[in-house]
């Protein structure tokens, strides 16, 4: 387990981010979630009564293992929602993070027909297919990141690497859920485990074969 330890987060048995150049892709899916399991409006979106139930929960620690995973990605793959807001968000500001943001890929599951801008293409209408396509390229990390429509068929697919759940210590009554409710069973093993000072917990999955 973790603990927190003069003001830092503490770790134990952590395995480090691994690194790009992976022969076959890792798919990353990445998500804030509540207790009670709801991913939806974690950063203000109106959607929800509760909308911005992770900004009370900042540390520099928490940040700083946003920005190494941002960092460690070499491309984003992204639900058509998740794509606007993150569009809207991110080409105005500056910084490593931003400038990370703003100049990776981006793979957009959508049925939108324009031209997406901001280095993002189109997966083809299969998107199970697509992603298989993505992960067989050569390339590093692709990262999800929200995205709980997309994610929820990503698991369903099995297309889905290691799972990196940020645990926030609040219920909100209800909201959007990515986990199929199918009665399929994954195993999966802990591979990370980090407590913040706000106490966010982070909890890093790798699925087994």
């Amino acid at each position: 387990m973790a603990v927190t330890e003069g003001g830092r987060a503490a770790t134990i048995g952590v395995k480090a981010l691994p690194s790009g150049g992976d022969i076959v892709r890792r798919l990353i899916v990445t998500e804030f979630i509540t207790l009670d399991g709801v991913v939806e409006a974690p950063g203000g979106e109106a959607s929800h009564p509760h909308a911005g139930w992770t900004l009370m929960y900042g540390t520099p620690e928490l940040y700083a293992f946003k920005l190494e995973e941002t960092m460690e990605a070499e491309s984003l793959l992204l639900g058509r929602k998740t794509f606007e807001q993150f569009e809207e968000a991110w080409p105005g500001r500056d910084g490593v993070f931003a400038d990370k943001m703003n100049a990776m890929p981006k793979h957009v599951a959508t049925k939108r027909t324009d031209e997406l801008g901001w280095n993002a293409t189109r997966i083809g209408d299969d998107v199970r297919a697509g992603v298989g396509e993505l992960k067989a390229a050569d390339g590093g990390p692709i990262l999800v990141a929200g995205s709980a429509t997309l994610a929820k068929s990503l698991l369903v697919w099995n297309l889905v690497d290691e799972l990196r759940l940020l645990s926030y210590p609040v219920i909100v009554g209800g909201g959007l859920r990515m986990f199929p409710d199918d009665r399929g069973l994954a195993t999966l093993e802990l591979t990370r485990l980090d407590r913040f000072d706000s106490g966010a917990v982070l909890h890093v999955y790798s699925f087994r074969g």
